[in-house]
């Protein structure tokens, strides 16, 4: 089976408002701190003209340009609903073209075309708030896809060797990349930050013994080490790692019992359980998402 694998146009939609969204907020993030950073440097007194104190103002005017944006315009908030919809429409997907409930087999393939249609407007319907902020790139684009008809109209061995592959090995590669991605992620921020802070401590002690020096870059430190755990927090390293290699392990155990299912009924019951484990893992990701 070589049928490359296509999603409905409204999940490529949704996908590219998620990851548009994310990059927007990351960067205002990087951009906070890097202004902080630099007014922490600037607060040396490193001159004493007024163009360097009028430059020092402009750091923060900016700075705070940059937190007012980011409060009015939210893009945390269009990266987790984007992403949700993506991920309830990539679900529903699958299911469809397993024929898994509540898209199984009919004696025409027109309805379950027709359900799945229906599907999809309901779930526009109910994400209109986001609607004015979706990419119209694909708007023009087929919502269902070629290939997701061909891959339905598979025998059910070909089904099960095609969601093992595409969807579960997948999916389970992913979570253990990133699991471990996280984890690498997690262990260089934290020693970033205490370098930082061990140098802020050393520099205190040293001024101990030279009182005299004018120009102790203790601060700026101090605000790259606050920055550092700031976006540790941000990024949840470990959460995300811990969650996400427990996800791969499930996902293990799961797909140890495709080849196992001999008949439609069991496939679809097999598939929806599959589902729910991968819409679990996601609905989990907004929530510790929104609760930092």
């Amino acid at each position: 089976m070589t049928i490359k694998f296509d999603y409905p146009a409204l999940y490529r939609a949704a996908s590219q408002l998620s990851a548009g969204s994310q990059s927007e907020f990351l960067w205002l993030i990087r951009a906070e701190y890097m202004l902080l950073l630099v007014a922490a440097i600037l607060s040396l007194d490193l001159s004493q003209t007024p163009l360097y104190f009028a430059g020092y103002a402009f750091v923060f005017l900016i700075s705070l340009g940059v937190l007012i944006t980011r409060s009015l315009k939210k893009p945390e908030q269009d990266w987790y609903k984007g992403r949700a919809l993506a991920e309830s429409i990539k679900t529903s997907c699958w299911r469809y073209c397993m024929r898994a409930e509540p898209f199984g087999d009919a004696d025409k393939v027109a309805v379950r075309r027709a359900e799945f249609r229906n599907y999809l407007l309901a779930i526009l319907d109910a994400n209109h708030h986001i609607g004015s902020r979706i990419p119209p790139d694909e708007a023009a684009n087929d919502q269902i896809t070629v290939s997701m008809e061909a891959t339905r109209a598979l025998s059910l061995d070909d089904r099960k060797s095609y969601y093992d592959t595409h969807r579960i090995r997948e999916q389970r590669s992913w979570y253990a990349v990133k699991a471990s991605k996280n984890k690498k992620a997690s262990r260089a921020w934290m020693f970033a930050g205490i370098t930082a802070y061990v140098i802020a401590i050393g520099l205190v002690l040293l001024r101990i013994a030279n009182p005299v020096l004018a120009i102790w870059p203790i601060e700026p430190l101090i605000v790259l080490a606050s920055s550092m755990v700031g976006w540790t927090q941000v990024k949840k390293f470990n959460e995300l790692s811990s969650s996400y290699t427990l996800t791969a392990h499930e996902i293990g155990i799961i797909q140890g019992r495709v080849m196992e299912v001999a008949s439609e009924a069991a496939f679809s019951d097999f598939v929806n359980e599959a589902e729910q484990a991968f819409s679990r893992e996601h609905t989990h990701w907004v929530a510790r998402q929104q609760t930092q």
